[in-house]
């Protein structure tokens, strides 16, 4: 059984650009990825990247089969869309899921529930992430080294060093 990531925003172009390079590295990694977007018009900038889109109309009417290990959710969509909201309060009410929350702003209700974090990319995320943002006609001058987002602390998956192992 491969592990799946959720994401869930407005358009392709906020996936690639906020959390493009993690996608990527997630699907090498083995993941299986699904963006779940309520414009899809163009879901090439996705397929570059290695995930499956899915609209957001259809995924929130169709039953929901097993969760996402990881669910990634804009918090511009999660202000606006009410029945997103619902699904996030639900899976931190659970505890069972990661929540991942992806964007420039932060709802205040959430804020003792969530903490920082960072994804450092692969090169190769990197590079693929140039090319979604590309394919999605957005330029850039360089992608960064590391993608932000906030998440929740429950299932806070530790990253081990060398010297944790040694």
């Amino acid at each position: 059984m491969r592990y799946r990531v959720a994401v869930v925003a407005p358009n392709v172009v906020d996936v690639v650009r906020l959390a493009g390079g993690w996608l990527f590295d997630q699907t090498m990694a083995g993941w299986d990825v699904s963006v779940i977007v309520a414009d899809h018009l163009d879901a090439r900038p996705l397929q570059i990247l290695g995930a499956i889109t899915l609209d957001l109309e259809s995924a929130l009417a169709s039953p929901h089969g097993p969760c996402p290990q990881v669910i990634a959710v804009s918090a511009d969509l999660y202000q606006t869309d009410s029945r997103v909201r619902r699904g996030v309060l639900a899976n931190l009410d659970k505890g069972e899921t990661e929540v991942m929350l992806l964007g420039d702003t932060f709802p205040d209700d959430l804020d003792e529930r969530f903490g920082a974090g960072s994804h450092r990319l692969s090169m190769a995320a990197r590079a693929f992430k140039a090319h979604a943002l590309a394919a999605a006609a957005v330029s850039v001058d360089s992608i960064g080294a590391t993608e932000t987002f906030r998440h929740n602390e429950l299932l806070n998956w530790p990253s081990l060093s060398i010297s944790d192992i040694a």
